[in-house]
């Protein structure tokens, strides 16, 4: 590839003819007031040649650059420019790339906004009169070179494309296209207006919940509402997003419709947090928040998994015992489930079916059964008999898949994190790809067991002669063999086993980068899930962790890392001779993205890079790199002795605050003394609990136990005291576990009465990994049980047992020691 300059595109008659567009695919939302537009294009692009640049028209346009992105489609592999350059003159947007595309098939995503201008070219604006009222209409005028004005094109004769337009407009008026309407859709997704005449939105500085969708008047915390340019980081403005959409979906699924009971609490609270998403992906389509609704369905998983859980549907005899619901259960499998439902129904049937159920209890009261009488009545199909073992029972399965004979077998058992036998069967909707994501096959497992000959669409999608079949000679890693995947994209609310054959074909198609990163997170937490349990070996799970080592997507890395984390915490427990070796392997793991990212934020990178780099130099520096902690370490005193430094912005100031915390000790107490200024100076709420959710990180015990003891103190609001309780380290349990003895009738006092109580039960007693810490626990709330955390004090117990099974499964891998200190050394 020659070298390719910026400056060679400049004051040319005609576009290079590297990249040929064959589709758009356009959203576009005029502000007929403020004269204003945004939009959003993605653009099926054949690459020609080799290219480090993309060129296409654009002119009186801004743009997002973290939403400009090109996707290859061959590999997935998402590319995005170093350098997003306007030429003014030339009417020209350059997009540079560090990286060469390759000739192929792609697609280019780019956001932008412009002007309804008053020059009668592009997307302009024009003036009428309607009943005496001036207004203002928006309007086209493409030729001969305008087309430009109103979104990034080749706007040029000879580069003819077809195209799909979407308007969003008010309602009360008339969109016109030169094709007629493939389909209308209410704005707000229930075909019903908001009811009340206003809506208002209000911060807290003392509030216990994260927000409360009080009719017409929205109360929230200030963290889950306010947001600062400055000291705010990404995931705050992504948590507000969320939040903000999940109580504005209350409107509709909870205060127009109610539920009749607190048995159906996941109609209000499943439906907002699913709702959430689809608000959010909406006005920010690259966040692509719907793999990060991934982390959404593993929490309902983990605990789901538990012998302590409880179904959707839960029975409740006592107000009391309500707190405990407004768990990952309601919120987190209830919002999966119903992902699950879309998916098998389609999205269209689905939003329909809402729609009719909205209208028909409007300013009333309904039950589940309501809302599956109206998806049966929609959709034809067994809505009812297919939901119900999903909501009345606890639980979920495990499919184990063999493949033998040119046949995949099915089977399906519950899956409990203990590893235990659960007697619980569901129908579940399966879906699988066989070696492309063109070859799909859906079916209901209805029964215990199946059987599925695939071998004509094995055959139909793979002319290269990929074989399913389990007596082929040569390498399980052969790419000319066909991978399945069960599962598809995760839609489903349950795990997947996979035998020795099918799952190192997985193993070779995530290194080859033929996965969604849907998929790669789903094998990898299925994969942790099963070792947990003891079905699986840590020396497996390590194996196919090794093939994520050039992972980019922010939430597999994401996830990668939450694994990471808790297999160190377990391992140093169970081998801590070999936890060193562990945590290198951590470290080495996550070497190209780190290097990748770096510290500083690169011009028009993503948000979601802004989030990566704070979660990945965190691991780093619990997992002990030294480069990571002295970096970090300079940089937060260049933030102390000047908070407007910009060495330490917000996305990274807790992972500097942490690496500072693993410095400390009671005879080096400087960075500790540091920080508690910060949280005393600073009056953002979001700092505060950026810097409470680090100080008990660190790896003294006397240090956690004043952390812990200035918790309890009038310096920390009552809301806030959990943020400090999730990130207590390794070395610090046995210490906070004795500080919530010592103090339980204080805290009882204060927070007895709501569900914050059940934080510090859960926080300090989940982590511990023997059997006698948990008869140990259980003996000391043996007299002091009560109805508001009893259900949450079984499930950490359970959890200390499960912890503890693992454990001893681990000691009992005599080779992973040895295969770990291979695998790193061989690495490095």
């Amino acid at each position: 590839m020659a070298e390719q300059r910026l400056e060679q595109f400049k004051s040319q008659p005609r576009l290079p003819k590297f990249a040929i567009p064959k589709r758009y695919d356009l959203k576009l939302k005029p502000d007929l007031s403020s004269c204003k537009f945004t939009g959003f294009v993605q653009i099926d692009l054949q690459i020609v040649s080799e290219t480090r640049f993309i060129v296409l028209n654009a002119a009186d346009l801004s743009f997002e650059n973290s939403s400009i992105c090109f996707t290859d489609r061959q590999s997935t592999k998402e590319y995005r420019p170093s350098e997003v350059a306007l030429v003014a003159e030339d009417d020209i947007l350059v997009l540079q790339f560090d990286d060469g595309l390759s000739p192929g098939e792609g697609v280019l995503c780019i956001g932008f906004s412009g002007t309804l201008n008053d020059q009668m070219k592009g997307f302009y604006r024009s003036t009428y009169e309607h009943n005496g009222e001036k207004k203002n209409m928006a309007v086209t005028q493409f030729e001969p070179a305008d087309a430009r004005r109103c979104f990034p094109c080749w706007d040029e004769p000879a580069v003819k494309a077809t195209f799909k337009i979407t308007l969003e407009v008010p309602s009360e008026l008339i969109a016109l296209s030169n094709m007629p309407v493939i389909q209308e859709k209410p704005c707000s997704y229930f075909s019903t207006p908001y009811s009340l005449p206003k809506l208002d939105m209000i911060a807290i500085p003392d509030f216990a919940a994260g927000a409360m969708e009080n009719y017409g008047l929205v109360t929230y915390r200030e963290t889950a509402l306010l947001y600062d340019e400055k000291h705010s980081a990404a995931a705050n403005k992504q948590r507000v997003a969320i939040v903000v959409a999940h109580e504005l979906a209350h409107q509709w699924f909870g205060n127009l419709v109610t539920m009749e009971w607190w048995t159906h609490l996941w109609l209000n609270e499943g439906f907002a947090t699913w709702v959430s998403y689809l608000a959010v992906d909406s006005l920010f389509p690259e966040w692509k928040i719907w793999t990060q609704f991934l982390d959404q369905t593993t929490d309902g998983l983990r605990l789901d998994g538990l012998a302590e859980s409880h179904p959707i549907e839960v029975e409740i005899n006592h107000a009391r015992e309500i707190d405990e619901i407004f768990d990952a259960i309601s919120y987190r499998k209830g919002a999966s489930v119903i992902r699950m439902l879309q998916s098998y129904l389609g999205a269209e049937c689905f939003q329909r079916s809402l729609a009719s159920y909205i209208k028909r209890h409007a300013c009333s009261n309904a039950k589940t059964e309501d809302l599956w009488a109206v998806l049966e009545e929609e959709s034809g199909e067994p809505v009812n008999m297919l939901m119900s073992s999903w909501t009345k029972q606890k639980g979920y399965p495990v499919v184990s898949v063999n493949v033998k004979d040119n046949k995949l077998e099915f089977e399906q058992t519950q899956f409990l994190s203990s590893g235990h036998l659960g007697d619980g069967q569901w129908i579940v909707p399966i879906t699988l790809c066989c070696g492309s994501y063109d070859t799909r096959k859906n079916f209901l497992l209805r029964t215990k067991a199946a059987k599925l000959d695939i071998i004509e669409i094995i055959d139909s999608s793979n002319a290269n002669g990929s074989s399913l079949g389990t007596n082929d000679q040569g390498d399980n890693n052969n790419p000319n063999r066909a991978w399945i995947k069960i599962n598809v994209d995760q839609t489903g609310f349950y795990r997947v086993k996979y035998d020795d054959e099918l799952a190192a074909r997985l193993k070779y198609a995530i290194q080859a980068n033929c996965l969604s990163a849907t998929d790669r997170f789903g094998i990898l937490d299925d994969s942790y899930a099963l070792c947990m349990a003891c079905k699986q070996t840590l020396c497996y799970l390590f194996s196919l962790m090794d093939a994520y080592r050039e992972e980019l997507d922010y939430t597999v890395l994401s996830q990668l890392i939450n694994v990471s984390c808790k297999i160190a915490t377990i391992a140093a427990d169970a081998i801590p001779e070999s936890s060193d070796d562990i945590k290198k392997f951590f470290i080495n793991l996550l070497q190209f993205s780190a290097g990748k990212l770096g510290w500083d934020p690169k011009s028009g990178e993503s948000h979601l890079d802004a989030m990566l780099r704070g979660e990945i130099l965190t691991a780093l520096s619990l997992f002990g790199h030294d480069a990571t902690q002295t970096e970090a370490v300079r940089r937060f005193q260049a933030f102390i002795d000047d908070r407007n430094a910009s060495l330490l912005p917000p996305d990274i100031r807790k992972a500097a605050y942490v690496a500072v915390m693993q410095s400390v000790s009671a005879s080096n107490r400087a960075g500790y003394e540091s920080l508690l200024r910060v949280y005393k100076e600073t009056d953002l709420s979001q700092e505060k609990v950026r810097i409470l959710g680090s100080l008990a990180s660190c790896p003294d015990p006397d240090i956690v136990l004043e952390v812990l003891n200035f918790l309890l103190t009038l310096e920390v609001r009552s809301q806030d005291v959990v943020h400090g309780l999730a990130g207590i380290s390794s070395e610090g349990r046995e210490i906070a576990w004795k500080w919530l003895q010592d103090n339980w009738d204080h805290i009882t006092k204060k927070w007895g009465s709501g569900f914050l109580i059940t934080r510090f039960v859960s926080s300090i007693v989940s982590p511990f990994c023997s059997d006698e810490k948990a008869n140990e626990v259980e003996k000391f709330f043996a007299t002091r049980t009560q109805s508001s955390i009893a259900r949450t004090l079984k499930q950490s117990l359970e959890r200390v047992r499960i912890n503890s099974r693992w454990v001893q499964s681990i000691r009992n891998e005599k080779s992973l020691g040895e295969f770990v200190k291979e695998l790193t050394h061989c690495k490095q």
